[in-house]
């Protein structure tokens, strides 16, 4: 996962709410319908250019203010005692507020007086709004809680892990985000319970993950159970370490403790154990057989719509079904060489099930075993980072770690996934893996998720928006699934290029997480536009990949509840390919790997066609140079 879910959670908005293929153009301007002036001069686009960059900048603090967790996550402390408003009403606020401030560009600015990049701006801004407006017409086609994510496990895994405490007023600020985690679970169940009136249930499987992650929640200390909970050890531990600095003495030590327990058991408590209650008597309305969301009340609109958002393309289910089809063909070919390569006697099927079963693709389920996986993954970072400038012009500054999801949101089977660090790199990135079954993390696809999330990947890409300036911040810190996404899954066959997968069960393991992505646009769609049921997404599944038997489960019930978003990964992969076989074409021998990748990532996460154009700009320079 990376910063587009991060930013789904945050969004009160959304929080209601490729290759060859025909790409959706991007959003019209006024440039488009009116009579092209004569050329105006430098002065003028660099006034107006100036202009309409300090304006995005006055907006984006305004639309700050809608979250401050997300000001956390950026590293500021303004309202760091306030936690996002989850309801309905708040989300129309914040999408009325969009929709005027998209009106108020197009009224007072000039788009022909714009820069390159600033146009690149003010069509994001007009695509972003256009995407909320989408998405806001099936808010209460939304799981709001399931077992991938949702504010119950996601607010207390922000104030564990992103709530800065260095001072004792960032600790009562701590305390009081307890009782304002409360106020945000009430309002999200209240949206669950209206989608819910609407004939929209999660899964029993969802339902029984949130069940079991809101139970870890409240039990231990100060709650019934042994052992402390997470955010009590969370809490003592953060006043402990400001007792140790002499930030505070032991009577405000016991002060913060007494608050902290009183807001855990009158506030926080009570909040999970409503949303339990709810999930055990809504349990009973989940279908029998577990299928996609185009069973529901406007499912194939709502479908459609997921497909949009997740591609930024105009790709139909049919057309991402069959370009899935046709990647599984063409990987499972790859696949057969390797196979051959290793000497393996059998067929395909007979080598995925020796991958998948053979002890020797797995670090035993020990804390031994855990620690080995996680010190492997840092390795084969450490070993690409010296490769980077060899790539890349541009190089990440924030610091990149790895670690265990925490116990209470641990899942066997679970996605390893990326959280970015801060803007300033007081926080470093994060790249977090599920270890509570390694029977659930083979070996062979371990170099390459690590790649995926942290550098060339999600980390890179991520650090160099947050890093790079010029840009407004509203483009920083954007998020399109099919960029983000999109560019991880190119980083794992640029590591080749680079010289990763030495051994070739780890390239295997490459073609595995490849093929993984290309079943994903045959089973999205099987489920959502074609009917399948959860086991017949499984058995296609494991028909097509070596993956564990625990991932594969693991994925066609993420792909169940969170609908289109992951069609993304190999959509956005194929265009990024795609422009670059067209660069190269272009330019011959000028073509220049590193400002390729540099003018990929230096203008933040765009929509693909966005990219595109961006891409023919700088292809244009280059034959001019």
């Amino acid at each position: 996962m990376k910063k587009s879910i991060l930013i789904v959670l945050l969004s009160a908005t959304a929080l209601a709410a490729c290759g060859d293929n025909e790409v959706a153009p991007p959003p019209a301007s006024p440039s488009a319908v009116q009579e092209a002036p004569s050329a105006p001069s430098a002065e003028a686009i660099e006034a107006e250019t100036v202009r309409i960059n300090a304006w995005f900048s006055e907006k984006w603090e305004e639309n700050l203010d809608f979250s401050p967790v997300f000001r956390t996550f950026l590293g500021q402390k303004k309202d760091n005692d306030k936690i996002d408003d989850f309801s309905e009403a708040a989300a129309d606020e914040q999408l009325a507020w969009q929709k005027a401030a998209v009106e108020e560009m197009q009224s007072n600015f000039d788009y022909d007086l714009l820069s390159p990049e600033a146009k690149t701006s003010y069509d994001v801004a007009i695509y972003q709004y256009e995407q909320a407006a989408a998405a806001a017409q099936f808010r209460r086609r939304n799981y709001t809680f399931h077992q991938m994510s949702g504010p119950h496990s996601f607010l207390p895994n922000f104030l564990i892990n992103f709530h800065r405490v260095e001072s004792a007023d960032d600790m009562r600020a701590y305390i009081a985000r307890i009782s304002g985690v409360s106020r945000a679970i009430d309002q999200a169940l209240e949206r669950a319970q209206l989608a819910a009136g609407e004939g929209v249930h999660a899964p029993r499987f969802a339902y029984e993950g949130v069940r079991s992650q809101a139970a870890a929640l409240i039990s231990g200390a100060p709650f019934e159970g042994e052992g402390d909970s997470p955010l009590w050890a969370d809490a003592n531990m953060k006043i402990t370490a400001l007792l140790e600095a002499g930030e505070i003495d032991e009577t405000a030590a016991e002060e913060m403790r007494g608050a902290a327990q009183a807001a855990l058991t009158s506030a926080f408590q009570p909040a999970y154990e409503a949303l339990i209650a709810w999930i055990d008597e809504d349990i009973a309305n989940s279908p029998e057989v577990a299928t996609g969301v185009g069973a529901l009340p406007d499912g194939a609109a709502y479908y459609t719509e997921r497909l949009a958002t997740s591609t930024t393309t105009a790709m139909t289910a049919d057309e991402v079904h069959a370009l899935g089809l046709s990647e599984v063909a063409r990987i499972r070919e790859e696949m057969e060489d390797i196979k051959d390569q290793v000497g393996f006697e059998g067929t395909l099927q007979e080598f995925f099930t020796f991958v998948r079963e053979d002890d020797q693709f797995y670090y035993p389920n020990t804390d031994e075993g855990r620690e080995a996986y996680l010190e492997a993954a840092r390795q084969h970072l450490d070993f690409l980072n010296t490769k980077l400038p060899e790539f890349f012009g541009i190089l990440p500054k924030a610091d990149l770690i790895v670690k265990r999801v925490e116990a209470f949101r641990e899942r066997d089977g679970g996605a390893q996934h990326y959280f970015p660090g801060t803007p300033d790199g007081s926080r470093p990135g994060i790249f977090y893996a599920h270890l509570s079954d390694m029977k659930s993390m083979p070996i062979p696809q371990l170099e390459v998720i690590a790649y995926h999330e942290g550098n060339p990947g999600h980390h890179m890409q991520n650090s160099i928006a947050q890093e790079v300036e010029g840009l407004p911040e509203f483009r920083n810190q954007a998020s399109f699934t099919a960029y983000g996404e999109g560019w991880a899954l190119y980083s794992e066959l640029l590591a080749k290029e680079m010289g990763a997968y030495e051994d070739p069960y780890s390239d295997f393991g490459r073609l595995t997480t490849e093929i993984w992505r290309a079943i994903r646009l045959v089973v999205d769609t099987g489920l959502h536009a074609k009917g399948w049921t959860e086991q017949e997404a499984i058995d296609y599944f494991t028909a097509n990949s070596p993956a564990a038997s625990g991932q594969i489960k693991s994925e066609v019930q993420r792909y169940i509840v969170m609908p289109g978003q992951a069609t993304s990964y190999k959509v956005g992969m194929l265009k990024i390919q795609a422009l670059r076989a067209k660069a190269e074409a272009e330019l011959g021998d000028a073509f220049d790997i590193r400002g390729f990748h540099d003018t990929v990532l230096s203008g933040g996460a765009l929509p693909l066609a966005v990219l595109e154009q961006r891409i023919d700009a700088w292809i244009a320079g280059e034959k001019s140079a």
